[in-house]
């Protein structure tokens, strides 16, 4: 049994509130040739989840927060940084 705590966080950015959630990373698996995956923070929007970030444990949350925001700027609302 995994130890992994799954994590979530909600950002309040440019007036919109968004839903984040980290998830275990998973070991390869040959027989379905898939490859091993890091934990990863994802977005959650529209009964869908898209991976946003590998998982940083020494991360702050203020710095989580900057780095989430960053991401949406560049994938959601198309800012140029």
């Amino acid at each position: 049994m995994s130890s992994y705590k799954t994590g979530q966080r909600r950002v309040l950015h440019r007036g919109r509130e968004f839903h984040f959630v980290s998830y275990e990373g998973t070991p390869a698996n040959a027989r379905h040739q898939q490859p091993a995956t890091e934990a990863a923070w994802y977005l959650m929007m529209a009964g869908k989840r898209w991976v946003v970030m590998t998982q940083e444990c020494e991360l702050s949350e203020s710095a989580l927060d900057s780095a989430l925001q960053s991401w949406l700027d560049a994938n959601i609302f198309g800012a140029k940084l």
